[in-house]
């Protein structure tokens, strides 16, 4: 069974930073492609990031694209999510969510088997 833990959200004002962390329990976790999504309070979940097994590969959604960033720490089983220039319309819960690389890499949104419970971000203007 695959488990993925994230940690790092909480409350902050506009134009702060914030990293997430996600910790997987597995043996295999260089085999994940890795993503990070978020839902907002009435509205879907929507992707926000993704990485690549081996960390080279990343993506990102055109809303946090050059504010939020992607990276992976194999030999710690972790992943992050570096969020920068924190605005009030990124307040939601974040999930990070993992893939066997063979469904697909960051660039495909989609497929994501393993999810986390999720971390609340709040972002006050």
């Amino acid at each position: 069974q695959v488990l993925l833990a994230e940690s790092g959200g909480g409350l902050v004002q506009a134009g702060d930073s914030l990293r997430l962390s996600c910790t997987v329990s597995t043996p295999t976790f260089s085999n994940f492609t890795m993503g990070w999504f978020r839902q907002a309070p009435g509205k879907e979940r929507e992707f926000v990031a993704g990485i690549s097994p081996n960390g080279v590969g990343k993506f990102a959604a055109d809303s946090v694209k050059g504010r939020f960033t992607a990276s992976r720490d194999n030999a710690k089983n972790a992943a992050y999510l570096q969020m920068n220039t924190l605005k009030p319309e990124d307040t939601a819960t974040y999930y990070c969510a993992g893939k066997l690389y063979y469904k697909g890499g960051p660039y495909y949104t989609s497929g994501y088997d393993y999810w986390g419970q999720g971390t609340q971000v709040t972002v006050s203007s």
